[in-house]
């Protein structure tokens, strides 16, 4: 059994990983989820597994934690940790090895914790069942650790509730308790997909000089190769559950060997090869929108301002960015354009036609011409609907024949990269990216004049993103239609708009040629975001070569 605190001998790797294969049930895609992966994982090292959704990264993860589901045994390979073999998955024998030698911060920090308990609470139990009964040490303890994570007002943070802290506060208390019993290794699986450039920024400096302090080995899983410049010193590039190549940062950076770790680095450097802005007229005018929401009960309501006299201009066939954190009113934005929200104060001008306060048939025959691409295209489609039909809704409820709306169904589905036999299938058969050009192809067979795209790309892998941000501009220049993206990343909104709208706290500081706000940021805020993003890619390939 691993021994709390003990020192390994120094020529036996921290973590080492020898001949894993892990079987898929019957039917999946390939016969292993993961294949004869062998690596090994030194005290103070940090080791990043690359590679896109399905390539096996989280199955190696669980692997070593023993949480692989029953659906997913070990054929063959063994783990060692410290030397020693670690047990079967799911033997009871990890419950003392778990928090105290490893531990893990998982992608999505609000499904981590108990929405009804308090944070102390959370954090108190995992001391309490690693024998540490001593109430008032472990708040201490618990006290200094949400110091460490950096979380403002650590008494409060400790005393709240999961939905009370933001996506940022709630990762660093993950973090906190992963590191809460000083353990060997920490395994990172996607900590930061879904937080703001800065907030990204914030929480891997902190995992990296928190693992420094306390002398932590991390194994950072990351379909991201900026972040992996920042943070790696060995990278192990996955593909369909095989390791293709590895090597350390330098050697990857400079000159990678495998096809795939050079089509991962091509694609996570954005291309700014814009669509210019040809000063056609205006389709879309949005004039001083305010938006508040009420909060709170009755006795404590009170109201928050989501927009604060926002206005923007998007002309015929260009490509407008939206730009901000969660929380500086983006999406409050477009669903005000959108009419899904009811301004305050302002106006709405479509085609110089005030749609402000329309509703009814008026509104609908708005609606068919501004349609809409959310984040999660799972979320986004009935799951008991066939793809051909969740497509040709939308003009056959604008009055097109059934005949045409499939006819336009198939060709927006070929012209999306899908077969026409993708039609009869429904969407959990379809990968993430697949999804998403289905609603893309939803969205565009009514053939509308604006569409909005709300972090259409955010929780896609790079070099899904890639292909569907090529996928944006080559519809949009075929079809005509006028654009705004919406999204956290500034290499995103370089890499596919003409003009850029940076908003915080609900109002628009800085606006402008995307290009011209890239090369001389005025306000402090812009010059921020653009100090939080990962330097784009190319950098780190020039400083290893």
């Amino acid at each position: 059994m691993l021994g709390k605190g003990e020192d390994p001998d120094p020529t036996i790797p921290l973590l080492e990983v020898n001949k894993l294969s892990v079987s898929l049930p019957k039917g999946g895609d390939r016969p292993f989820a993961v294949k004869d992966v062998s690596f090994s994982l030194s005290k103070g090292e940090t080791l990043c597994i690359v590679g896109e959704s399905g390539s096996g990264k989280s199955v190696i993860a669980q692997s070593i934690i023993g949480m692989l589901p029953v659906a997913l045994p070990v054929k063959k390979g063994t783990i060692s940790l410290k030397g020693l073999q670690l047990p079967r998955q799911r033997d009871v024998a990890f419950n003392a090895i778990r928090s105290t030698q490893i531990s893990m911060i998982f992608q999505e920090a609000t499904t981590s914790l108990d929405p009804v308990q308090r944070v102390k609470t959370q954090l108190h139990e995992i001391l309490r069942i690693h024998g540490h009964k001593n109430r008032p040490q472990n708040h201490a303890t618990i006290k200094k650790m949400l110091e460490d994570v950096q979380l403002p007002d650590p008494l409060r943070i400790a005393n709240s509730y999961p939905h009370q802290l933001s996506g940022g506060q709630a990762q660093r208390v993950v973090i906190a308790g992963s590191l809460i019993l000083n353990p060997s290794l920490l395994i990172a699986d996607e900590p930061t997909t879904a937080l703001d450039v800065t907030t990204q920024a914030e929480i891997l400096k902190l995992i990296v000089s928190l693992s420094k302090q306390q002398g932590t080995s991390v194994l950072f899983i990351t379909h991201d190769f900026g972040i992996v410049g920042q943070i790696a010193d060995s990278i192990i590039v996955l593909k369909e559950g095989r390791i293709v190549e590895q090597g350390t940062r330098s050697q990857i950076f400079s000159s990678p060997q495998h096809p795939y770790t050079k089509d991962l680095l091509e694609a996570a450097s954005y291309k700014s090869d814009t669509i210019s802005n040809n000063q056609k007229s205006p389709l879309l005018i949005a004039n001083e929108l305010s938006l508040s929401y009420s909060m709170g009960r009755v006795i404590t309501k009170r109201r928050i301002q989501a927009l604060k006299e926002v206005s923007l201009e998007l002309n015929e066939s260009e490509i407008l960015s939206i730009v901000g954190e969660s929380g500086s009113g983006k999406s409050s934005l477009a669903k005000c354009l959108l009419r899904l929200e009811n301004v305050d104060q302002g106006t709405i001008l479509y085609r110089g036609k005030d749609i402000t306060r329309l509703k009814g048939n008026a509104l609908k025959s708005i609606r068919k011409n501004i349609q809409v691409v959310f984040q999660d295209p799972f979320s986004s489609l009935n799951p008991r609907q066939k793809i051909l039909d969740a497509i040709a809704e939308g003009p056959i409820i604008h009055g097109v024949s059934k005949h045409e709306a499939y006819e336009r169904s198939y060709e927006l589905l070929q012209a999306t990269g899908l077969s026409k036999q993708s039609a009869d299938r429904y969407p959990h058969e379809f990968s993430g990216g697949q999804r998403q050009r289905i609603c893309i192809a939803r969205a565009l067979v009514i053939k509308p004049e604006i569409l909005i795209a709300d972090e259409a790309v955010s929780a896609l892998d790079v070099s899904i993103q890639t292909q569907i941000l090529n996928l944006f501009k080559e519809l949009q220049l075929h079809y005509g239609f006028a654009m705004i993206f919406i999204t956290h990343d500034l290499r995103v909104a370089r890499s596919i708009s003409s003009r850029m709208i940076v908003m915080k706290d609900g109002h628009v500081v800085e606006a402008g040629p995307s290009n011209e706000i890239f090369s001389t940021p005025k306000d402090e805020y812009t010059k921020a975001l653009f100090r939080a993003a990962p330097p784009d890619i190319k950098i780190y390939q020039e400083a290893s070569a």
